[in-house]
Formats: structure tokens, sequence, C-alpha cells
């Protein structure tokens, strides 16, 4: 019971990743995939999203990207509540402003 009552609430969230053509440019950022993915935050959603496109096994069969890497953004769009960009850096998921998509 107790567990019932301390239970996590998880969401929806709509997950798109954008690359670049070449691993390291910082212009050119295209939409390689779209997905819907489920998670408690952002936090673990980015989680879920960077282990599940980094182990071969799991990557679905109809993305066209690249492994996720070092400069590489995800776009979390909660509708009303709003969008957030974030790009993978040396020291893990910053969020950062729209205007760095180019």
């Amino acid at each position: 019971m107790l567990k019932e009552l301390t239970r996590v609430k998880t969401k929806l969230f709509d997950v798109t990743i954008f690359q670049t053509p070449e691993f390291r440019q910082t212009k050119g950022y295209r939409q390689v995939y779209r997905l819907s993915m489920e998670g408690a935050d952002h936090e673990e959603c980015l989680y879920s999203v960077f282990a599940t496109f980094n182990v071969p096994d799991l990557i679905p069969k109809d993305f066209s990207g690249r492994f996720i890497a070092t400069g590489d953004i995800l776009f979390i769009d909660e509708g009303r509540r709003g969008q957030f960009y974030y790009q993978l850096q040396p020291g893990g998921w910053k969020i950062i402003n729209r205007i760095q998509i180019r």
C-alpha cells in the first residue's frame, strides 16, 4: 500500500532528435527522429533517450541518424507547458535557446 501512495507519476514526452550531417559540426542541424518517451521528468527522459540510441540492439529500425554524441540536440515538446531544447555537452545535458538550432 505504501508503494502505491508514493508512486511517481510518469508523463509521455514528445521528443525530437536533431543532429548535424557530420559529427562535430556546429551548424546545419536536421531532424533525424521523433518519438514519444515516458518518464517522470525531463532528466529521466533525456537519460532514456541517450541509453536507447547508444545501444545498437535498442535503436529502432527506422532510425536514420548516428549514435547520440556531444553536440546533438533533443527537443521536448510539452504542448501548453512549453518547449525545451537540450544539447549534449561534455558536462551533460544543458538547456539551450531555440535560436541555436540552425
